[in-house]
């Protein structure tokens, strides 16, 4: 366990190629992940945005788990919890917000998610450290579906403030970010099973490409907080004014 946690603070991410979930919540998950997309939500709360999809664009459809019992049950499951608190060494482990990502084959540039920190998005936390994603694959996640890319060690960089997810040429955006002199752009890619997850701190820079397959590629987002991160003062969005909530801010793991 330790050795995997110091990975994590080296690296900055890590790559779980392996099924968590049981399979019975996996499957739940994969039914509700459908439903979502076409507008399906038996829990009696739409997501906070629903594009609609498009199958020419990347589709990003924000808080499916508060909508659907089946992606609920996946964020808090608890063998995801505890892989998530063995990466991290998180005492507790909180959902704050989710992700449904959908990236349909064939949309070369449209399907792109741009270099960045997730960080530069997240100022409503008052701490960097303890603020992380899990991104757990949907479907089997090949170089060919656009994986999730991560630059090795580039949390260490700290807060640059530069990138951005909504953009698209990947090649400018890499060359805006400034990599200190002593450091490499190093890419790894996430390459997962249906099933498997990564965690990445909120400083490391990450994006990916093109989905060059003839299927979509199926992801959901959960963004976390451990026990250390606490919202600005007198903060009062949607992502820090319903952590009373179990719906919308469930527990993933408390030791």
């Amino acid at each position: 366990m330790e050795q995997v946690q110091a990975q994590y603070e080296q690296d900055g991410f890590s790559i779980v190629a392996e099924q968590v979930a049981p399979d019975e919540v996996l499957q739940s998950a994969l039914h509700g992940m459908v439903g979502v997309r076409d507008g399906v939500f038996d829990m009696g709360m739409a997501p906070t945005e629903h594009p609609g999809y498009d199958p020419a664009v990347l589709c990003k459809i924000n808080n499916p788990h508060r909508s659907d019992k089946g992606l609920h049950d996946l964020v808090t499951c608890p063998e995801v919890g505890r892989k998530v608190a063995e990466v991290t060494g998180s005492r507790r482990v909180q959902v704050w917000a989710s992700q449904l990502l959908i990236k349909p084959p064939g949309t070369a540039a449209a399907g792109h998610v741009g270099w960045h920190q997730d960080r530069q998005y997240w100022k409503m936390w008052q701490q960097a450290e303890g603020l992380f994603t899990a991104w757990i694959a949907l479907g089997d996640v090949a170089d060919a579906l656009g994986p999730m890319r991560f630059v090795r060690g580039s949390h260490r960089w700290g807060f640059l403030g530069q990138g951005d997810f909504y953009g698209k040429d990947q090649q400018a955006l890499r060359e805006g970010i400034e990599v200190p002199a002593d450091e490499d752009w190093q890419e790894v890619p996430a390459l997962l099973p249906c099933g498997g997850l990564s965690v990445h701190h909120c400083l490391t820079f990450h994006g990916s490409g093109a989905n060059i397959a003839d299927v979509p590629r199926w992801s959901l987002a959960v963004h976390l907080r451990d026990e250390q991160v606490e919202p600005v003062e007198g903060d009062n969005t949607y992502y820090t004014a319903h952590l009373d909530d179990p719906q919308i801010c469930p527990v993933m793991y408390e030791a």
